[in-house]
């Protein structure tokens, strides 16, 4: 699913309908998921807001990232979503994490995304690879975790 108006509007309505409060910790993406969802209808009712960590310090002083622990991995992504749901007292956080490239970090291949969502139920994550420049990752990585939270919220 891409995320076009209509997707986004889907979240809305979804999020409205079950009364349910999201938000989003963002490092790789640097914002674009919170700007995306900011443009669905009436988003100040239902989205409690996003963090943009993209330092592995500011993962650590703000969101609890322990100290040493590797930001690009499922571990960390989890975390991130725990955290970012609790600091946004949110029902539903996504967290994305990883590495956009253009080059290899730490030992990950650009294109490694690590997709991580919190709610009541617990905390999952989902591993995912994606082909293309910096930018691309991003936009691929914004809609994958829209597509996400749609799940979340409708299913």
């Amino acid at each position: 699913m891409k995320n076009s108006p209509a997707n986004v509007a889907r979240l809305a309505r979804a999020a409205k309908k079950g009364g349910r409060h999201i938000g989003v910790v963002e490092s790789l993406t640097c914002g674009a998921i919170a700007a995306t969802i900011g443009t669905g209808d009436n988003a100040a009712d239902w989205f409690r807001g996003g963090i943009v960590a993209y330092q592995t310090g500011v993962k650590e002083r703000l969101l609890g990232l322990p100290i040493g622990m590797d930001p690009a991995t499922a571990e960390a992504a989890e975390q991130l979503a725990s955290s970012g749901r609790r600091v946004l007292d949110a029902d539903v956080v996504v967290a994305v994490t990883g590495v956009g490239g253009p080059d290899e970090r730490d030992g990950h291949p650009p294109g490694t995304v690590y997709l991580a969502w919190a709610s009541r139920s617990g905390t999952a994550h989902v591993h995912l690879q994606f082909d293309g420049d910096p930018a691309e990752v991003i936009r691929s990585s914004t809609d994958a975790a829209i597509d996400r939270l749609v799940e979340l919220l409708e299913g």
